[in-house]
């Protein structure tokens, strides 16, 4: 008679880690043999007298609060719910609400692709490294790819900010695309040591989009390879791609579509006149926005939704049948009726609305159902600036100084001797660039002009100018037109060399610097565009007995940021000899660096280009910044091409009243413009004058008409949001088991369990601490984390360091604060691995419990026994909850938010199993009727995404086909035939995946611990 049944679980004598059940008995032969699913050898027979039964003890270990709280964080790091962040604190960055909507909507899409359209200054940046955290903590993401302007390459943009959340990304150039793509040929994947990149846009040409033939050394292309899978691609600036027909819009086409979760950022206007808009929003979800007669069909239901939403808030007088008209006239929209139409959402919606009394927790679930009806919330995330407000109040001033005589008559003569110079050589973009680059000199600083014109003749070009808008080659139009250029040249020079030093333009700046460095406030920043005008001003200041330093494009990374720690007094107490001041910067010399501890800036000279004055004042009129407004000064010489630029356009632009952010590209024609009136030597002054008010006129007309039509259409594009939703939605999505405190509590609770000694291993008071752990502790770790296949970044390399290290010391923090101004402190986050570590260790290997004690006057004081359990909702969405059970349901109600609240007790629980007993039937109960709740829902919702999947797709293909038909070349029928195979194989992958959710639609449930709460008043 067979010794072990089918089902019992045994282990394997010889090595007893081998373990599992039994599957079949086969009697018959001279020994019993038995099939057993192992836990880690798959299936094996083995004959009876090499296995024993694995002896099953339901054992109960009493643990501490403390400990129990560990387990609860521990089990929510696990297994993410989609109620709460995971991106919160995991970053050096200030905590501004607004920038983590885009993060709630991203983990809540049925697919993970968003486009954020937020105005500029408002965060782009940092809401994409917060969903790539978020991402991070809920599962391993080893590929990034972000596609963004050259630019920003080089100014290395990106990779700065990634380093603020612990992320190391490097730029691509052509060659190391050219390998990549050979990679991709020679193995059919892309090499792992990129997996972490930077790519701009301009290395997308004819030859890597289709590639080279040449014989044996053909060069392969995108398109002649298996596609390049990234776990998450962003793509900045992705209005580059609005022209369908460009090679950048074939290359990141091929990388999306290919791409497990997609950001596009952007700043294109979001209207229904922009074609930009459908092409993006197409790119990025082909299978929900098809074509463009479904684009604008889908923009008709949402100012009913938005208005159903605001009354269901507002709770008036009738507001239920107001609110159902709106919702009837939504599905009464052409959209309405193809997709609302046996949509079980509606449904519940119009079911609620109807019945005579909506309790408070109905109507909060109420407005997210409906907000949930609207078609572009879920793909589009856009928070402009005066949706969150201004961060400060700007109040500009105008300074004005006029020359003195000797100084307007060099100037006058100046122009003179330019208009004689075009008029007698041969007129070319660069020697036109050169005399603008003379005239706005001589605006800025006279005292400037000799080294500038110097360098001119020397051809030092790259220090002519410190913006980006100048051309590398002058002089080199001809020989005798350089000999007669340089004879004018040098006539100018003589006459400026004469000049005397008196300086009222200096002086002006002077009275400012000094009225400011009599308040507490002291910090000034002065920005010029030419080098030598901050170089004139840095010896002036200097000699006046002032503590300056000076930033420009000619001072290397390192001494930038040390003159901003020396500058900044939260890092240099003003106090300090090496504290400064004053700063002078150029446009270059700011990039990348934030300045809200200033309240103060000077504009020696303004740039023709009002977006860069944006940036200048962006610096310090930024999140963070203190002061209720900041003063900006600008000086301004009457009669000179800068003034006339001033009064007629800048002023009246509004730039140094408010952020002009959100209104980009019209600025950017603005610029243009500027630069067409200016640079026209053969105007005169009055018609310039005249030009510039009738450019700006149109211009400034053109700007309200674009605010006023994005406001009116605000609701086809998104839910109207107040400010104050701001803070409640990340109110409502921070977990208290997941904060700092909390994660330190896991810590702490892991060391000493997998330590095995009552040891104090995290050592301080204050928020920057030590980790103390001795070679053998070190050690143990070390093996632990071999065992996890964790991803290999920055934070992992320094954690495995100190782990290998011989030093038992290692500088700690769980507060994003400090962890700002200590720069050599790690930041111990949930997605650290040491934080993971803790979270996989400290897994339930029995049935807990504990005892604890909480103080309040919401409940009968009294001993209540608890239990506490995670369930699993699977179906056509995963989700994770926490259920905490008692007897009384009155308790269960608050039970979960007093556990918060707990401390330990101070005598042991008694344990009585019939009042566990009791609990797990109660909680019986209530899982079978959420249960088949459950799967009712489930079910319906996977009906109607079944019809809703075979119409998107029916139309998707179709549309594709027509392409196809009408496609002119082959390469046109190679990127279409690629779009239809995609649509081919999304439509198989998402049908079976609802099949499968069909087919799995459960609640899973795991007992995490029990627990007597003792409630005292």
């Amino acid at each position: 008679m067979a010794k072990f049944s089918q089902g019992q679980m045994i282990v394997l004598k010889s090595n007893r880690s081998v373990e599992g059940a039994v599957i079949a008995v086969l009697e018959g032969s001279s020994e019993t043999r038995y099939q057993v699913f192992t836990n880690s050898l798959g299936m094996q027979t083995y004959y009876e007298s090499q296995i024993e039964a694995k002896e099953l003890e339901e054992s109960i270990e009493e643990v501490d609060g403390k400990r129990f709280h560990a387990g609860l964080t521990a089990s929510l790091i696990r297994n993410p719910s989609l109620s709460s962040l995971y991106s919160l604190n995991t970053a050096r960055i200030d905590l501004i609400p607004h920038q983590f909507r885009p993060v709630l909507k991203f983990i809540r899409s049925d697919r993970p692709r968003l486009l954020i359209a937020d105005g500029v200054g408002v965060g782009k940046t940092i809401e994409a490294g917060l969903i790539l955290k978020e991402l991070e903590a809920r599962r391993n993401i080893n590929s990034v790819l972000i596609i963004c302007p050259r630019p920003l390459i080089t100014e290395r943009k990106w990779e700065k900010e990634m380093k603020r959340f612990d992320e190391e990304f490097v730029a691509v150039d052509g060659e190391k695309l050219r390998y990549c793509i050979n990679e991709l040929y020679m193995e059919g994947e892309w090499p792992s040591n990129s997996n972490k990149v930077v790519m701009p846009y301009s290395l997308f040409d004819k030859n890597n989009i289709y590639g080279v033939e040449n014989g044996r050394r053909d060069q392969r292309g995108l398109m002649n390879v298996d596609p390049p899978k990234f776990d998450l691609v962003i793509v900045d600036e992705a209005h580059h791609i609005r022209n369908t027909d460009t090679f950048a819009y074939k290359a990141v086409s091929r990388f999306v579509d290919n791409a497990e979760a997609v950001l596009f950022l952007t700043a294109t206007p979001v209207q229904l006149e922009y074609d930009d808009l459908f092409v993006l929003l197409n790119l990025l979800r082909p299978d929900y926005v098809i074509d463009k007669n479904a684009f604008h069909e889908m923009a008709e239901p949402n100012l009913f939704i938005n208005q159903a939403a605001m009354l269901v808030r507002g709770r008036g007088t009738g507001w239920q049948k107001e609110a159902l008209e709106q919702i009837n006239q939504a599905c009464n929209t052409s959209w309405g009726r193809k997709v609302y139409t046996g949509n079980p959402e509606v449904a519940r919606i119009k079911e609620l609305l109807e019945s005579t009394s909506i309790s408070h927790e109905d109507t909060v679930q109420l407005i997210s159902d409906i907000e949930g009806l609207h078609t572009f919330s879920n793909i589009i995330s856009r928070t402009r600036r005066r949706d969150i407000g201004e961060f400060t109040v700007r109040d500009p001033h105008t300074v004005t100084v006029d020359f003195t005589p000797a100084q307007r008559e060099l100037h006058d003569t100046i122009l003179q001797i330019t208009h004689e110079m075009l008029s007698q050589i041969h007129s070319t973009d660069n020697t036109k660039f050169m005399m603008t680059t003379i005239r706005r000199q001589t605006a800025s600083c006279l005292f400037g002009l000799v080294p500038l014109l110097k360098d001119m003749l020397f051809k030092h070009v790259f220090e002519l100018m410190e913006e980006e808008d100048f051309l590398d080659s002058l002089l080199e139009d001809g020989k005798d037109d350089s000999l007669l250029m340089r004879d004018r040249i040098n006539q100018i020079i003589e006459l400026a060399e004469k000049l005397p030093k008196d300086d009222p333009k200096f002086d002006a700046m002077l009275k400012v610097v000094k009225e400011k460095q009599a308040t507490q406030q002291q910090k000034i920043m002065i920005f010029s565009s030419f080098r030598h005008t901050l170089s004139y001003l840095y010896e002036k200041l200097v000699d006046a007995g002032f503590r300056v330093g000076m930033i420009h494009g000619g001072v290397s990374d390192n001494d930038r940021l040390l003159l901003r720690e020396r500058f900044d007094p939260s890092i240099t107490n003003p106090e300090d000899k090496n504290a400064l001041d004053i700063m002078l910067f150029s446009e270059v010399g700011t990039e990348g660096l934030d300045y809200q501890f200033c309240d103060c800036m000077i504009n020696y000279d303004l740039p023709w280009n009002p977006m860069r004055v944006e940036q200048r004042i962006g610096r310090i009129d930024r999140t963070g910044q203190k002061s209720p407004k900041v003063n900006i000064y600008n000086l301004i010489t009457p009669n000179t091409v800068d003034a006339d630029i001033y009064e007629r356009c800048l002023m009246r632009v509004g730039v140094f009243q408010a952020s002009v952010g959100d209104c980009e590209e019209i600025l950017g024609e603005v610029t243009k413009e500027l630069k067409d009136i200016a640079s026209d030597f053969e105007m005169s002054e009055e018609d310039r004058r005249k030009k510039l008010q009738q450019m700006t006129d149109n211009k400034v007309r053109f700007i309200k008409e674009q605010e006023e039509l994005e406001e009116k259409q605000r609701d086809l594009f998104g839910i109207r949001v107040s400010k104050d939703a701001f803070d409640k939605e990340l109110e409502e999505a921070t977990n208290f088991w997941l904060s700092s405190e909390m994660i330190q509590n896991l810590i702490v609770e892991f060391l000493s369990e997998i330590l095995g000694k009552d040891s104090e291993f995290i050592l301080g008071e204050k928020e920057i601490k030590t980790l103390r752990l001795s070679q053998e502790a070190r050690t143990i770790l070390l093996d632990d984390l071999k065992r996890h296949k964790y991803k290999k970044n920055e934070i992992h390399r320094n954690y495995e360091k100190f782990l290998k290290g011989a030093d038992q010391f290692w500088t700690i923090t769980f507060d994003v604060e400090s962890s700002k101004s200590n720069k050599d402190a790690q930041l111990i986050t949930l997605t650290h691995p040491l934080v993971k570590q803790a979270a996989d260790y400290l897994q339930s290997k029995g049935k807990h419990v504990t005892k604890l004690t909480v103080k309040t006057d919401r409940f009968t004081p009294g001993e209540y026994p608890f239990a506490v359990y995670q369930w699993k909702m699977v179906g056509d969405k995963t989700d994770i909850d926490i259920k905490t059970i008692s007897e009384n349901e009155d308790l269960n109600q608050i039970l979960f938010e007093l556990l918060k609240d707990s401390k330990p007790a101070d005598h042991t629980a008694n344990v009585d199993s019939s009042a566990w007993e009791r609990i797990e039937a109660i909680h019986h109960d209530i899982w079978e009727g959420e249960l088949a709740e459950h799967k009712r829902k489930t079910l319906e919702r996977i009906k109607y995404k079944e019809a809703s999947l075979y119409t998107s797709h029916s139309a998707r293909v179709g549309a594709l086909k027509d392409q196809l038909k009408n496609a002119k070349n082959d390469v046109s029928i190679k990127l279409t035939e690629g779009k239809l195979n995609v649509a081919l194989a999304d439509y198989e992958r998402h049908f079976a995946e609802l099949q499968q959710a069909k087919e799995e639609a459960d609640i899973l449930f795991e007992l995490l611990a029990y627990g007597i709460l003792q409630i005292e008043t």
